[in-house]
């Protein structure tokens, strides 16, 4: 029944005629009783069925409405119509799925954000919902193709761990003990995790950075890529609980290698969605476009969704070390007019986001590398620099954004 089914994007893109095509999938609009708008989900552009006025059974015609199910079989021919250039002549449509068009809450308009979270069932079958997840299934794909064409070894790191990989994060607990008060107990009062499925308390993981560079130590290039979980009860838009975080390890890199990957990883994986999702994209910044138009003049961007990924491509980073940072923060006009919230008034502070993007977004208007952090405020496994107060450290901050990066050479000195 379905083997012999043509993707709509494969029917609009191909732009050929008189050939006879199975389509299925969701009604958008049904007019005039003739008219199908089918959908399903391969692109945002509906595909025209023309079911010919008296040609099906009306009672079947009377099903056809918006989100009902169908399978349409006919001839592909030049569109007589406006926005698409093929549209298929049915010659016979099967109904798989009804739809109770009264009650039915997706209708063929736009819908707000804070609707679609309330109907989290249907909002994959939204333009919106529809283009973001197109884009995410390109990057992902792009992610593999990247670190493949350079030989890295894709590495499977646990989920369920009893490691808190250097504190990156606070952790979810995993146990199967009961949740009711009744589980075991050692003498100081403190669950007896010895009584728990792995003998040991355990969590999800926040990093696979540790299993990473165990690997990295016997196949040299290798890469993660994986869910990730962090216990963070931060409402901001740059804290999730749950994300997928990619996390390559190198051998033999020192810093400059590190940073010259992340920008190239950047590039790649933006310049792959430019090429395959230009539709998608399109249909993004025009949304956000929108919503642009809606805030201050001040607080509006400078450039369109594709202008950003266009500029990102086919620019260099600005690459600079912390030191020169919180030089040209310590004399802006934000921080002498004291606009920051934390002001930087010394040399050693850790850097807010509000400085991040004050650099990324008004001072240098592109991505940044930030370099050579001062110890004190890094991990202890960076590698000390030769002034002994810096670490070979970086970061990568993105306009709008803030950190997107984060990596470093790692200390192999014992002394």
């Amino acid at each position: 029944m379905f083997n012999k089914r043509v993707k709509i994007n494969a029917l609009l893109e191909s732009e050929s005629v008189d050939y006879e095509a199975t389509v299925m999938g969701w009604v958008r609009s049904f007019r005039n009783n003739q008219f199908i708008a089918l959908n399903d989900g391969s692109t945002n552009n509906n595909i025209q069925v023309v079911a010919t006025l008296g040609g099906f059974d009306e009672a079947i015609l009377k099903r056809i409405t918006t989100g009902a199910c169908i399978k349409a079989t006919g001839k592909v021919i030049a569109s007589l119509g406006k926005g698409q250039k093929v549209e298929l002549q049915a010659s016979n449509i099967e109904l798989l799925g009804d739809s109770d068009a009264e009650k039915f809450p997706l209708q063929p308009k736009k819908h707000s954000l804070e609707f679609l979270r309330e109907i989290a069932h249907l909002r994959f079958r939204t333009n919106t919902f529809g283009a973001i997840f197109r884009v995410r299934n390109t990057l992902a794909f792009a992610v593999h193709k990247f670190f493949n064409e350079r030989g890295f070894v894709y590495i499977h790191t646990p989920i369920i761990t009893g490691s808190d990989a250097e504190g990156a994060g606070e952790m979810f607990q995993v146990t199967t003990l009961p949740l009711d008060g009744s589980a075991p107990k050692n003498e100081d009062g403190s669950i007896n995790f010895k009584e728990d499925f792995f003998g040991r308390s355990t969590n999800l993981t926040v990093s696979g950075q540790l299993e990473g560079e165990l690997a990295a130590m016997a196949f040299s290039d290798i890469y993660t890529f994986g869910p990730t979980f962090r216990a963070e009860n931060s409402n901001t838009t740059r804290h999730l609980a749950e994300f997928w975080m990619i996390e390559p390890e190198v051998a033999f890199n020192d810093l400059e290698d590190n940073m010259n990957l992340a920008e190239d990883f950047i590039k790649y994986i933006i310049g792959y969605a430019i090429e395959h999702n230009k539709e998608d994209l399109e249909f993004l910044a025009q949304r956000l476009a929108e919503e642009e138009k809606q805030k201050p003049q001040q607080d509006r961007s400078e450039m369109g969704l594709l202008e950003k990924l266009d500029f990102v491509v086919n620019n260099n980073f600005e690459r600079l070390t912390y030191t020169e940072a919180i030089e040209i923060l310590r004399e802006s006009n934000h921080n002498k007019k004291k606009k920051f919230s934390y002001l930087i008034d010394k040399w050693g502070v850790d850097l807010q986001s509000e400085h991040e993007r004050y650099l990324v977004e008004k001072h240098f208007k592109k991505p940044v590398i930030l370099t050579d952090y001062p110890k004190d405020i890094k991990s202890f496994y960076m590698r000390l620099n030769d002034d002994g107060k810096t670490v070979a450290a970086m970061d990568i901050l993105a306009p709008g954004i803030g950190e997107i990066v984060g990596g470093s050479q790692r200390e192999e000195r014992y002394d």
